[in-house]
């Protein structure tokens, strides 16, 4: 699925899976980043690894090689 920070992923629920199973799901950013949901359009801070829109639901998450940039977040759905 990843292979260190080289790796890719074919969808956000991949990710979410990927820090979930790091330990990182709940640790906090390096620096908080903007995002847009991926689901609802919804602009609000990430500030941790998997953030939930507070609009929507939609799970957000970025793993720790790729939280420098919002366009490295990837959406895994609502309530996922």
């Amino acid at each position: 699925m990843h292979d260190g920070c080289s790796g890719s992923f074919e969808n956000g629920q991949q990710v979410v899976d990927k820090v979930r199973m790091m330990g990182f799901s709940e640790q906090p950013m390096p620096v908080p980043l903007s995002i847009t949901c991926g689901q609802c359009g919804n602009l609000f801070e990430m500030e941790t690894f998997e953030t939930v829109c507070p609009e929507c639901g939609c799970v957000h998450a970025v793993t720790p090689c790729h939280a420098f940039d919002p366009a490295n977040v990837s959406s895994a759905g609502i309530g996922y």
